[in-house]
């Protein structure tokens, strides 16, 4: 018997007024999978996090673990276990390290001290240089300390389903690096992580599942291995890997 995804997606159409970006598109996620979106500039990558979140109003189906979650609120979809990590990281740039990972943990409503400390030091261990700078300010980190503090943010509330949206974006090479051995750290803990990313080739080799969205619609999908075997993908979004 087939598991039910824990995230299953059917026809969703979103857009901002009148101009509709996402035509119709179904994706689904297992739980315990990495899936990758990826696509050029425009294509509705964003606005399909957004949907999924319930910043923007959508038509479709949305189901969470079984439960159809389209009309619910943010704040609804936050309280079942979604989260989402911005492109723009949107931290308190003002406050300190520690005080923005806590307020991660606020959405979930009477964890007791304990254990608010103990998903601190969690995080803290997956995210040393984080330890390192607790009592800065946010705002005065690295783009790659910066993103680090997003996702250590966002998994203060233990989600079910992580969605990151352009993690690696303006990042030096060598930081991608280290936040895609992030995210295989967290596949190897079971998390679900929806990954939006217009660094293809990155995203496929962290990916079980991937889709190509082209122009608000889902042009490919597969095994993430598959795909970047595609000739097709490759020619749009790999390029040829250096000898």
């Amino acid at each position: 018997m087939t598991a039910t995804p824990l995230l299953k997606v059917d026809a969703l159409h979103a857009g901002y007024g009148r101009a509709e970006v996402l035509s119709g598109v179904s994706i689904e996620a297992a739980a315990g999978s990495v899936v990758a979106v990826v696509g050029p500039n425009g294509a509705g990558k964003s606005t399909l996090l957004n949907a999924l979140m319930g910043v923007l109003p959508s038509r479709g189906e949305i189901r969470f673990d079984g439960e159809a979650v389209q009309r619910l609120s943010l704040e609804q979809r936050v309280q079942r276990g979604i989260a989402l990590v911005p492109e723009t990281r949107a931290l308190f740039a003002t406050m300190p390290v520690a005080d923005n990972l806590l307020l991660g943990g606020y959405r979930q409503r009477r964890t007791p001290r304990a254990e608010q400390a103990a998903r601190l030091d969690e995080i803290y261990q997956l995210f040393p240089r984080l330890h390192e700078r607790q009592a800065q300010a946010a705002g005065t980190l690295s783009g790659g300390e910066r993103q680090m503090l997003a996702i250590g943010r966002a998994l203060m509330g233990r989600p079910r389903l992580l969605m990151l949206d352009e993690p690696s974006l303006g990042l030096a090479p060598l930081v991608v690096k280290e936040i895609f051995r992030i995210i295989e750290r967290l596949r190897e803990g079971g998390a679900t992580i929806l990954l939006i990313e217009q660094n293809a080739r990155a995203a496929m080799a962290v990916a079980d599942q991937a889709y190509v969205l082209e122009t608000g619609a889902i042009a490919l999908s597969g095994p993430a291995a598959q795909l970047a075997a595609d000739p097709r993908v490759i020619e749009t979004y790999l390029g040829r890997a250096k000898a």
